[in-house]
């Protein structure tokens, strides 16, 4: 057991970290917190859960306040860029609460609020920027922000950015900063166009990997429920009424779909609250809010929205709709069993998903034990998940939570789209 003091942290950041109780550090914060200091490239590959936060901002912080420099206006120190808003603010206030005995000025930039704040941020120049790509570059655009100066590079979740479609925003990005900076990579998996991001923008890298990739956290109790498919809520609310679920993130694979079970739920008496893409930031950020605070029992989410749920006490994770993307399901239940504690992951499977399911298991290399002691057991459902003729569905843009023929699309930035990229992003068919 190494304490943060023996990393080598200085004393403000000690007791930072002291104060919010913690005292030793995780394997990723033991492995990657001297190489950061010591200003070596890193390429992380980590679930969500491990710590990977603090194991990047806590020897940034030390190197920025060691080296007693001031930004320059519309300058900016160390950017960190995150795939989603709610990720982008859980990781800017993480830098605020390390950093609570440092004078540090940092900020966060994403879409879904207006752009005064952000420009009168930026132009006093910022130690550190944490922020989503599109509305970046947007700033960047207009001089707001300039990036020729910036001393620490963080790409945070990559292959969630590459998964909704900012691969090439990156690369923008990536083009405006300096040649000489440090460069911190992480990812929870390592698909081959992040291994080639990788190689393009580290340089003399240290690879640090403190779980194989793509595989679920030990601690969590995972069991799929076989059920027909018009049964699922019904399963729902007996599982609520029956179990200790105080505190419960139910997944959809649509926006519309959350939006509905929420109200479903809601008329049941359990108190539940929607977020996804579509959300305002106001509203994505109240019912985060509400959720930690005990005041919402039950957040349905979609996929979009879960890389950005750093929520403790979370109990269950119940996949409503299986994932049509297998990596997403390791992401999804990563968002229990955190801060040490034990977590439940149930999957509702109908006829339709057994396809999706076998995928999953593939992914997480373990077979997911079947609990049929429910009411609501399907038994052909069961009996079909070891056919060997069991197909995929067709996809379509209700699978991927698209609009309907003449819709209007989401940004998943949260920001304006002009019909081109609204097209991109359609033919894509990311779900939000």
């Amino acid at each position: 057991m190494t304490s943060f003091s023996e990393l080598g942290l200085m004393e403000q950041l000690c007791q930072a970290v002291a104060a919010e109780g913690y005292h030793t550090a995780t394997p990723i914060q033991l492995q990657a917190i001297p190489v950061i200091l010591a200003g070596q490239d890193v390429l992380g590959v980590a679930q969500t859960g491990t710590g990977k936060t603090a194991a990047f901002a806590l020897p940034i912080l030390h190197r920025l306040a060691a080296a007693k420099k001031r930004p320059a206006p519309r300058k900016i120190r160390c950017l960190v860029l995150t795939p989603t808003r709610e990720l982008a603010t859980q990781v800017g206030a993480g830098f605020g609460t390390y950093g609570a005995h440092l004078r540090m000025k940092r900020t966060v930039i994403t879409g879904g609020v207006g752009f005064a704040p952000q420009m009168a941020a930026l132009q006093a120049g910022c130690d550190i920027v944490v922020a989503t790509p599109g509305r970046l570059l947007d700033l960047a655009s207009r001089g707001y922000a300039q990036l020729d100066e910036v001393e620490c590079f963080v790409l945070d979740e990559a292959d969630r950015m590459f998964d909704m479609g900012f691969i090439n925003d990156i690369k923008k990005i990536i083009a405006l900063l300096p040649a000489q900076r440090l460069n911190l990579l992480f990812s929870a998996t390592m698909p081959p166009a992040i291994t080639a991001l990788a190689a393009a923008t580290l340089r003399n890298h240290k690879r640090i990997e403190v779980t194989p990739s793509a595989t679920t956290v030990d601690r969590i109790e995972q069991k799929v429920l076989f059920v027909a498919k018009d049964k699922k809520r019904d399963l729902l609310v007996s599982l609520m009424e029956q179990h200790k679920i105080n505190r419960v993130i139910i997944f959809t694979r649509t926006k519309h779909g959350a939006n509905r079970l929420a109200e479903q739920l809601s008329r049941e008496g359990i108190s539940s609250e929607a977020i996804h893409g579509n959300k305002s930031q106001g509203a994505r950020q109240r019912a985060l809010s509400e959720f930690q605070a005990g005041k919402v029992r039950a957040l349905v989410a979609t996929d979009l929205a879960a890389r950005g749920i750093d929520v403790d006490g979370v109990t269950h994770v119940i996949n409503y709709e299986l994932p049509n993307e297998p990596e997403s399901y390791v992401h999804r239940i990563g968002r229990t069993a955190r801060a040490g504690a034990d977590g439940i992951a149930l999957s509702f499977c109908d006829m339709e998903e057994i396809a999706y399911l076998r995928a999953i298991e593939k992914v997480i290399r373990q077979v997911v034990p079947a609990d049929d002691a429910h009411a609501f057991h399907c038994a052909a459902t069961a009996q079909m998940r070891n056919s060997p003729h069991a197909k995929p569905p067709k996809m379509n843009r209700q699978n991927f939570g698209g609009q309907p023929r003449g819709g209007k699309a989401a940004d998943p930035r949260g920001g304006r789209m002009n019909e081109s990229r609204n097209n991109r992003f359609s033919r894509t068919k990311r779900a939000a």
